[in-house]
């Protein structure tokens, strides 16, 4: 079955959810139980279907990357000169080679001469830097929040980020008055460096098998366990030894809206909707909890039109009041107290990467099992750099949750 089709039948599985929603509800709005479980199914077909055609999206990608031309064609004139500056340091080929070397061969004894320019303080080895972009890029995919963000990269030490706390404005005048000085006050975020690690353990057969791709096992454990703590940081991280969270009670989005009950309204979408200034909405996203969004679904405008709206083209998400949304587990749950939806212009959100990541070899540690260990680590902080660019819903209450 093609992408399109699911999406049809998707949209079809919808309407039949609508309209079986709007036929069984009683005269206060709800459902019997027997008919919320049927409508629970009908539902959880709908998120089957949405993630069937997330996976065979991945696949349409993965089969394009793999049948991508592995050289590049000759277009020049062979005995012409051309000049290409060389890779010295991490980048060069040579570090490469005896770092992955390194990696395979328990003899540390013989340490290539080229590592040496990337020892790290810890013992550990700086990853080249071919292999730092494919780290990079698998983080990228496991870490739903990352490719909303702005990713800038830092060599030591704080970034400090110059922003803006007071803006000035203009003011009406008479003919010849004097002009009425009005300046932009600014201020200073930093961003630091935070440091998240995973241990990863190989057995020796498996490490000295030619055939088995280790940059690849090694990209993808490191995207998988790291990139879920970076997701779970950049949304409800409390700026304590991690970054600061976009959900956060200090240095997170302002509150734009708080609901009226215990549940979400149309009415509490739309002052979270215009909460957020008119510039910041054009490129505005929704962030929440698979629970806010099964909430959600169920919700409809002033119209009778349900604000939830899958899409049936390829390459348009779903949306929430005509603006794309964007799941996490790490999400606050709609309950009593939570900033349970986050809305707004997530570019404003700075995630600090500190350039090299690095990989360290544990001979010793399991060897009675078989196996080697690899430590992996990353130094990074995020921060929302300009609070106003996102707004939260709070729910109405008094948060039972333990800080």
């Amino acid at each position: 079955m093609t992408i399109k089709e699911l999406r049809e039948k998707r949209a079809k599985a919808w309407d039949d959810a609508r309209e079986f929603l709007d036929s069984k509800r009683n005269y206060s709005g709800l459902l019997s139980e027997e008919d919320s479980k049927t409508y629970d199914a009908m539902e959880q077909q709908i998120v089957a279907y949405g993630k069937e055609i997330e996976r065979l999206e991945r696949q349409e990608k993965l089969g394009r990357e793999m049948n991508a031309a592995t050289t590049t064609p000759l277009v020049s004139n062979p005995g012409a000169h051309t000049e290409q500056s060389e890779k010295t340091g991490i980048a060069s080929d040579s570090y490469s080679k005896a770092f992955w070397n390194n990696i395979r061969n328990r003899n540390y004894i013989d340490v290539h001469n080229d590592l040496q320019i990337g020892t790290d303080s810890e013992g550990g080895y700086l990853c080249p830097d071919e292999f730092e972009k494919k780290l990079i890029e698998s983080l990228e995919e496991e870490n739903v929040f990352r490719p909303l963000a702005t990713k800038i990269q830092t060599s030591s030490g704080d970034r400090k980020i110059p922003v803006i706390t007071q803006k000035g404005e203009a003011c009406w005048m008479e003919e010849e008055e004097a002009y009425t000085l009005s300046d932009d006050s600014f201020g200073q975020i930093a961003l630091s460096a935070y440091k998240v690690g995973t241990a990863i353990k190989i057995s020796e057969e498996l490490l000295n098998d030619s055939v088995f791709d280790l940059p690849s096992y090694i990209a993808k454990e490191f995207a998988r366990r790291i990139g879920t703590k970076e997701e779970e940081a950049f949304l409800i991280g409390d700026g304590k030894g991690k970054p600061t969270g976009i959900f956060a009670a200090t240095g997170g989005a302002e509150n734009g809206a708080t609901s009226a009950g215990a549940t979400i309204t149309f009415d509490d979408m739309m002052e979270l909707f215009y909460s957020l200034k008119s510039p910041y909405r054009k490129k505005a996203v929704w962030l929440l909890n698979e629970q806010t969004l099964k909430a959600l679904r169920k919700v409809k405008d002033s119209n009778g039109q349900y604000i939830w709206s899958p899409s049936v083209q390829t390459g348009i998400l779903d949306t929430i009041l005509n603006r794309p949304y964007v799941t996490s587990v790490y999400a606050p749950t709609p309950d009593a107290g939570n900033k349970a939806i986050a809305f707004g212009d997530f570019s404003y959100y700075w995630i600090s990467d500190r350039q090299g990541r690095s990989l360290k070899r544990l001979n010793e540690l399991f060897a009675m099992n078989g196996q080697i260990g690899f430590l992996a680590s990353q130094r990074v902080d995020g921060k929302l750099i300009l609070p106003e660019a996102v707004k939260t819903l709070t729910i109405k209450g008094t948060s039972t949750t333990k800080a």
